[in-house]
């Protein structure tokens, strides 16, 4: 794993153990135990995790990622920590591409979540990897939902999709976590015809 995918990886944890199995998160529905179970699953069980993108398969995924989360909370979260090498989403080939983004926003899930909060101060690394990250995913939330906007960070670059006068800006990670669908919790500003980026569902 490189630094980031694994920095976040591990603070999510440290965050998940001190919360305790069940703390509410951003993921509606979800509590830390729910969040924890998930991302094993997505690293140890790609035929339940493929239920995320093929609707057929999400029963099974349900059930696989219920069964992992009524084991002891400090077990998942021990595995949690340390993906397998042949992970098809956490292997060392392709972790800081697949894992940047869904790191960083399920730690803020977890920590925006909380009665009190502040925005983490990122390095100016991590930033830029979120950037390189949200290029590519922000681009395919954008597609899914059918709206144009241009996305513009402040020493990172922009990138527009479709043709559209509403404009998303901010700081890599916020963004990141706008695009995926944390619109109230994202600290970004929005301008030109902002409802139709309030009004979009968003994610991945």
């Amino acid at each position: 794993m490189t630094a980031y995918a694994r920095r976040e990886r591990q603070l999510l944890a440290d965050l998940l153990l001190s919360l305790g199995p069940d703390q509410p998160t951003l993921c509606e529905g979800w509590t830390t135990r729910d969040l924890a179970a998930h991302l094993v699953v997505r690293d140890r069980r790609p035929d339940a995790s493929a239920g995320i993108l093929l609707p057929p398969l999400h029963g099974h995924g349900e059930r696989v990622r219920l069964a992992k989360a009524s084991q002891p909370y400090q077990n998942v979260i021990s595995e949690l920590r340390t993906p397998p090498w042949w992970s098809p989403v956490s292997n060392p080939l392709l972790d800081e591409v697949t894992n940047v983004v869904e790191f960083f926003v399920h730690h803020e899930d977890a920590r925006r979540a909380q009665p009190s909060w502040d925005v983490r101060p990122l390095d100016q690394g991590e930033e830029a990897a979120l950037w390189k990250a949200v290029r590519m995913t922000g681009r395919l939330a954008l597609r899914r939902a059918r709206i144009g906007a241009s996305v513009r960070s402040e020493g990172f670059g922009s990138f527009t999709v479709g043709d559209s006068s509403a404009v998303l800006s901010g700081p890599p990670g916020e963004i990141a976590l706008f695009l995926t669908g944390r619109k109230d919790a994202a600290q970004v500003s929005l301008s030109g015809d902002a409802d139709r980026l309030r009004n979009a569902s968003l994610g991945l």
